[in-house]
């Protein structure tokens, strides 16, 4: 990686991170909530510091050599220790267990991390190293404890995670699985990078040359188990309310072909509130479902459960499976009711004064197919009735004594 590289996964970051500020302010009590802003907060301060151009301006402002390592190595430890706090949060249990567990990983690492700047200031390292630190004060007295320091630190967090991660995830399912597979893979490759830079140290204690190791090999491998990591943490958190967005959208676009057509056909009277252009997505599917209903209930005394057998016939015949071929007959009944060309007098229902099924003696045929189970239900008539073609042929048919023909 060259020096702007580093910048790229840290802006990724920092763009995540300020996407959950909103829910750090609000949730700030919320262990959860910190531990996911601590754990983004980290991994992108520590592209940001790592990167060359960063590591000379801070070593200038401070105005000491090479005192970005032990804050770089700080930081790091940081994420360690809050990738383990995370998930001792996430995974739950008794409340004080919790606490406990995570007085002890913050404790251990703070020690960690005064331990970097301690070694470091009775250290002597006054040349500036901006990639290979690590390496050229290999045998260096006391910053040579204090990069053991850390990458013992990284090294035991990398795989106490991937243990826990991995042990966890074959007793879960879904979206979890996922993130902590994802994690496993991530804190393998974090793995691979404390590896990678103790074999270039080791071998500079030998007196051999493996120095790709720790400048070539170890960054990349660094910034793809960060970005990894986050990832897994971020997917089972997030994953679920982008699906059920995701859903919502869905089925408020389904629902828009049989929403426009029952709307133009409606009555002043029977026609929905408008929603300001403020509401939200789950208002907006909601609002366009009771249209719907409502606009049925009003339209049921005249559906024509005749065409609807007929259209039933029609899809099976067309290789539709039975639930598949029952959708599409009640998209044909409704577009065939919708574009009959007979004159109607006013029904009771729609005169009535409560168009309440429970107050209505009389049966409406059709109308409980119609409705359905719920708004999947609903969403995929909505869908059949602007692009099955059984459906046009009922449009097309609906003022015809001959019936349904496709």
């Amino acid at each position: 990686m060259n020096g702007t590289d580093y910048y790229y996964p840290a802006a990724a970051l920092g763009i995540a991170f300020a996407a959950k500020v909103p829910a750090l302010r609000h949730g700030w009590r919320n262990p959860l909530v910190r531990s996911v802003c601590a754990l983004i907060l980290m991994a992108g301060a520590g592209f940001f510091f790592a990167a060359p151009p960063t590591i000379t301006v801070v070593n200038r402002v401070i105005g000491i050599p090479n005192v970005s390592a032990p804050l770089v190595y700080a930081i790091l430890c940081a994420f360690s220790c809050a990738s383990l706090v995370l998930l001792v949060n996430w995974r739950g249990g008794p409340r004080e267990k919790i606490r406990r567990t995570v007085r002890v990983w913050i404790a251990g690492y703070g020690v960690v991390i005064v331990a970097l700047f301690v070694l470091f200031a009775l250290g002597d390292a006054p040349e500036e190293r901006l990639r290979d630190l690590d390496t050229y004060y290999a045998t260096t007295p006391y910053i040579r404890e204090m990069i053991l320091v850390y990458l013992a630190g990284h090294t035991v967090a990398a795989v106490m995670v991937t243990a826990l991660c991995w042990r966890w995830s074959r007793k879960v399912t879904r979206w979890l699985r996922a993130g902590l597979v994802i994690l496993v893979v991530g804190f393998l490759l974090n793995l691979g990078f404390g590896i990678a830079k103790f074999v270039a140290v080791i071998a500079r204690w030998t007196g051999n040359n493996l120095d790709d190791w720790s400048t070539s090999i170890a960054p990349p491998v660094a910034s793809a188990g960060a970005l990894l990591t986050t990832v897994g943490f971020l997917l089972p958190l997030m994953a679920p309310r982008l699906s059920e967005t995701w859903h919502a959208w869905r089925a408020y676009r389904w629902l828009g072909p049989l929403w426009r057509e029952l709307l133009a056909a409606s009555s002043s009277s029977t026609v929905p509130l408008r929603l300001s252009r403020w509401s939200s997505l789950d208002l907006r599917v909601t609002h366009r479902e009771a249209a719907i209903y409502d606009m049925l209930l009003v339209l049921a005394p005249y559906f024509d459960t005749t065409a609807r057998l007929r259209a039933y016939d029609a899809a099976l015949e067309r290789g539709k499976s039975a639930e598949d071929a029952e959708v599409i007959a009640v998209a044909a009944m409704v577009a065939a009711t919708l574009h009959a060309s007979l004159r109607r007098e006013p029904h009771p229902y729609e005169t009535a004064s409560d168009s309440s099924l429970s107050d209505l003696d009389a049966p409406l045929p059709g109308l409980s197919a119609a409705m359905g189970s719920g708004r999947r239900h609903l969403a995929r008539v909505s869908r059949a009735f602007a692009t099955s073609p059984v459906v046009a042929a009922a449009r097309r048919q609906a003022a015809s004594p001959e019936g349904l023909s496709v």
